[in-house]
Order: structure tokens, then sequence, then C-alpha cells
């Protein structure tokens, strides 16, 4: 029985590599590390991701298939839900790193069957929700940057102290209601930062995108 970690990289400034140092940090002892890089969550179901679709082919029952959160195994509500089932039909569980899910498709008891099909279906909901407003946080930022006339944008004010990937990690743990405390701990922002991401993402966008972050 293996664990393999599914990493999905879509930007210049994540890696596999800080998934797999999250996931050793919250105990789990990771046998393989499978990728998709530059591959939009959004857009692309899992099964049409070269490494996505490999996860078919190579778990087997018994296997543990731990992934950061949710929103990795799909690009909305239906594909994420119905990655998930595919997989516990097939005796694999999956795990979260972040908040510690659990789904398992060996439970027989009707009301475990029940809050777990319940959890799946709301915590793909919301992955897809958070999907939905970080898009329109982008829109709003872009749009804002745009506006500016140009002896402001030329100036841009003080760069940003983090990265899309940064904003992309803290706006995931709001979602899933971290504490600035602990989102600033995993990032390494200050609470002033997280504080700002969570009371005005678009203006964090419209930070990013003045310096072609």
């Amino acid at each position: 029985m293996r664990t393999i970690l599914y990493a999905r990289v879509s930007t210049r400034d994540q890696t596999a590599a800080h998934q797999l140092t999250q996931a050793q940090a919250a105990g789990f002892t990771v046998d393989e590390v499978i990728t998709d890089e530059g591959v939009s969550g959004v857009s692309t179901r899992l099964a049409e991701r070269p490494q996505g679709r490999r996860l078919f082919d190579m778990l087997r029952e018994g296997d543990t298939l731990l992934v950061r959160w949710v929103d990795r195994l799909g690009r909305d509500y239906a594909d994420v839900s119905d990655a998930i089932r595919e997989f516990m039909r097939r005796g694999v569980v999956v795990r979260t790193v972040i908040n510690g899910m659990v789904f398992d498709g060996a439970t027989k008891d009707p009301m475990q069957q029940a809050v777990r099909d319940a959890l799946i279906a709301f915590m793909a909901a919301l992955s897809q929700a958070q999907a939905e407003a970080m898009k329109e946080a982008r829109r709003a930022g872009i749009a804002h940057a745009k506006s500016l006339p140009d002896a402001k944008r030329k100036f841009r004010g003080r760069k940003p102290s983090y990265t899309r990937a940064h904003f992309r990690e803290a706006q995931e743990m709001l979602a899933q209601g971290a504490g600035l405390s602990e989102i600033s701990r995993v990032t390494g922002l200050s609470r002033a930062t997280i504080w700002r991401m969570k009371t005005d993402p678009a203006g964090c966008e419209a930070a990013l995108e003045l310096w072609g972050e």
C-alpha cells in the first residue's frame, strides 16, 4: 500500500517540493509524488491532465491519494466529486493535507456513508465557489490596475511582499476557515498582509498586476 501525493503546479511560484514539504510537516509519509505542471485547475479536468490521467491507471486498492486540498482533483463541483467517488470505488483512500480530510469508500454503515457523501458534496462545492471568487478578484484587480492614470501605473507604489502563489495559498486557507495566525505561519507573511488579502482581494490582485506578478 502506497501514499501518492498529487501536486498540481499552475504558476511559476508554486512547486511540487513545497507541497511535499507541507505534507511531510503534517505528518504524512509520501512514497511518490505525481506532478502536473502548467495546468489550470479551473479549465482542465483531472482525467484530461497528463499526470492526473496517470493516477487512474496507477492507484490500486489500499493505496492513499494525498492532495493539498480537494481543488487539486478537478476543475469544478462535478469533476471534484466524481473523481473522489471514482477513487473510492476503486478502494483508494483520498486524504487532504489541509484540515486532514479523509474520504474512504470502505465504510458500510449507512449513516457514515451519508455523512461522507454530504461532506464530499460540500467540499467540492466550496472548491468551486473559491475558484469563482478568485477569478472574480483577479478580474476586478486587473480592471482596477488598467483604470489607473499612466502616472500612477508607472509609480506602482511599493512592491507587494507576497507572490501570486502566496496570494492563492492564503485565499485557499481563508476559504477553509483558517485563522490569520495559522496562515501567517504557513506562508511566512505578516498578519497585516493576510488581513489585507482577506478584506481587499481585488486590491491585492491589482498590486500583483501592476508589478507584473
